[in-house]
């Protein structure tokens, strides 16, 4: 996977800078052992997550990357200091691969720096205001730099020119300076490999001609080339766009390289890179699952050979051995005169010397002599006959010398039946490995595009479908409260309100029928499990009701009504301890959709529903559960789930 060059740098600073501006970090995850995703809120955008890696991108992303359920320490440490905090500024450092985050943390009133490190392998380091390091993704130490807690924080030295603000007289420094070939020194000087070849093929300049042997023209010419090729990044005139047919990039700039190439445009350079990383990100994703299970696949392929080799090798070792016995007595009277030979002899010589009494005798042509390839100074003899190599022991008879054979060959026949029962068990287990794989491989998590649904009006607040059929809704927040009231709640409604601080504006909404006593109840239910009583706990609350009438955003001589609250005027209708618990289900209702609402109107509109109530698992552990349980047709993703639950954690009841 490519590193992004400066120039890709300079692209995505300007657009996350204007992106990113006054956006509010809310969590930093770290979902590889390099990478860092970082969540913010964008005014008027909502949503929007940005990924670091260490040494490679920095761009905004739809395809966020599964979490780790035990987040490591260096996000948790980012949340801590960052969470909460608004981006001021986005800059890039020295028209080098160093990106700055300057964020302002409102509530402690002070600001920090994320530095993200691209170039070599990287790195991801949180500072303070003073620029000290509070702590890095990695800790390093060079002889003029060191990367590590409480350190002052120091930029790398210059590398390399900056092509927008460079000078003749500097370019032709460089070049003189080099002894190297013109492309190399281009590519050495900060502009990287890719422009390096640009400026080339614009300036048609040999490129291996060496560097310090360059004219004036040509200097001119590079220098020239240099500041068109350049010059659109001034005004920040991008030309995203991803190259493929042969070759794979991503660039902000129109390359002349790469002119009879395929290319894919896009709106911005971020959307560009997000394209082209997240692809490359998810095939690693597979080819790395994939290399785990070949590895342990051709452990049980390598067993395999062996035991099947093992099992020809005794096979061969039963039928040679039981040959050779055979041919001992076929040959007996043969051998054994050679036997009484060697044993009249060894009463006058050593071994050595029969042996060369032996090898005489063949070259002689003497009967018997000519089976015999040696003897050793043990008494052991070659024997070649029918092609076959023979040992015997020249002490010892021909009967006790076949018999060594034969036993040879029924210990190699007892020892194939186990081979072949752990090469049945072996291909039993390796098939099993395959088998796992192909479910493993179809379960690996590729990270997929979020997709911002367009949402229906409702869905933009609380809201469910009451089991006798009234559409209810509530507000998110104080906004949403105030839209409640004075956009959607008409004359025949009813409001409903949890008598705590910290809860939501309810409306039944009247749909030109009665509103019955049930409908009533699950309305309090809802606005009690979406009021701060779930975050406190409690297993019911009282709910009140009135018309709309008696709902007023006016206040009397010396009131104050705070946005979202509203004042009520005459009796209130109270619901005594309305249950707080909340089911969760895939409806029906102007297309298919979740909803959380009371266990009634669930079990009344929704086949699969899970039911939970005020607990002690975080929301993103319980959205998990619940999309596995109620998502058979994945329609759903995690913020589908997430944005229905209550606030606070949770736990799943038993139905």
């Amino acid at each position: 996977m490519k590193a992004m060059s400066n120039v890709d740098v300079f692209a995505i600073c300007h657009e996350l800078g204007k992106y990113l501006k006054n956006a509010r970090v809310d969590k930093a995850y770290q979902p590889a052992k390099d990478t860092v995703l970082i969540r913010f809120h964008v005014p008027g955008k909502g949503r929007v997550d940005v990924i670091f890696q260490a040494g490679k991108r920095i761009h905004l992303t739809q395809y966020p990357p599964e979490n780790p359920k035990i987040p490591p320490s260096f996000p948790m440490l980012l949340r801590k200091y960052l969470k909460g905090g608004i981006v001021l500024e986005i800059r890039q450092y020295n028209f080098d691969r160093i990106i700055e985050l300057h964020i302002l943390q409102v509530s402690k009133e002070h600001k920090y720096i994320l530095i993200i490190e691209l170039f070599a392998k990287g790195n991801i380091i949180l500072l303070d205001e003073a620029g000290k390091i509070i702590l890095p993704l990695k800790r390093k130490l060079w002889s003029d730099r060191k990367i590590s807690s409480k350190e002052e924080y120091k930029y790398p030295l210059k590398r390399g020119i900056n092509p927008l603000e460079v000078f003749e007289d500097e370019l032709s420094l460089i070049f003189a300076k080099s002894g190297a070939e013109i492309i190399k020194t281009l590519a050495r000087s900060g502009l990287g490999g890719t422009y390096a070849e640009e400026i080339i093929l614009r300036a048609d300049i040999q490129k291996d001609k060496p560097s310090n042997e360059i004219s004036q023209e040509e200097l001119n010419s590079i220098y020239h080339e240099i500041y068109e090729l350049f010059n659109p990044l001034k005004t920040f005139q991008f030309t995203p766009q991803i190259v493929s047919n042969g070759i794979d990039d991503v660039l902000p700039l129109e390359l002349k390289i790469y002119e009879k190439y395929k290319k894919k445009t896009f709106k911005s350079y971020n959307e560009a890179a997000d394209e082209f990383y997240s692809s490359k990100v998810g095939s690693d994703i597979k080819k790395v699952e994939d290399d785990l299970w070949e590895a342990e696949i051709k452990k049980f392929e390598k067993r395999l050979r062996i035991q099947e080799e093992t099992l020809i090798k005794f096979k061969n070792t039963v039928k040679n051995s039981k040959k050779k016995g055979d041919l001992l007595y076929s040959n007996y009277h043969k051998i054994q005169n050679l036997l009484d030979t060697i044993k009249d002899a060894r009463n006058k010589y050593s071994w050595n010397e029969i042996n060369s009494k032996l090898k005489t005798a063949k070259k002689e042509g003497i009967s018997g002599a000519e089976i015999v390839e040696s003897v050793d100074n043990r008494g052991n003899t070659l024997l070649k006959i029918e092609k076959e190599v023979i040992q015997i022991d020249a002490s010892s008879n021909i009967p006790e010398n076949a018999e060594v054979y034969y036993n040879k060959a029924k210990k190699s026949k007892k020892k194939i039946k186990g081979v072949k029962i752990a090469i049945e068990k072996t291909k039993s287990e390796l098939e099993k490995i395959k088998e796992k794989k192909e479910v493993a491989m179809e379960l690996v998590k590729i990270p997929q595009r979020r997709v911002k649904k367009e949402l229906k009006w409702f869905e933009k607040l609380r809201w469910f479908l009451s089991s006798d059929g009234f559409l209810v809704i509530g507000g998110r927040d104080a906004t949403t409260n105030e839209i409640i009231v004075k956009k959607y709640m008409e004359n025949n409604d009813i409001y409903l309100h949890s008598d705590i601080h910290g809860a939501p504006s309810v409306v039944i909404k009247n749909q030109g029928r009665s509103i019955p006593e049930i409908t009533i109840n699950e309305a309090a239910s809802f606005a009690a499990s979406f009021s701060s009583a779930w975050v406190k706990g409690f297993g019911s609350q009282d709910v009140y009701w009135v018309f709309p009438h008696q709902v007023s955003k006016t206040p009397e001589s010396g009131e104050f009504v705070a946005k979202g609250a509203f004042i009520i005027r005459g009796g209130r209708n109270y619901i005594r301890g309305a249950p707080i618990i909340i089911a969760v289900g895939m409806v029906d209702y102007e297309g298919e959709r979740i909803m959380a609402g009371p266990l009634e109107a669930l079990k009344k509109h929704s086949k699969d529903y899970v039911l939970i109530k005020p607990g002690y698992t975080k929301k993103e552990t319980i959205a998990k559960e619940i999309l596995r349980k109620i998502d058979k047709e994945g329609i759903l993703t995690l913020e589908d789930v997430i944005r229905v639950l209550p606030s606070g954690k949770c736990d799943l009841v038993k139905l």
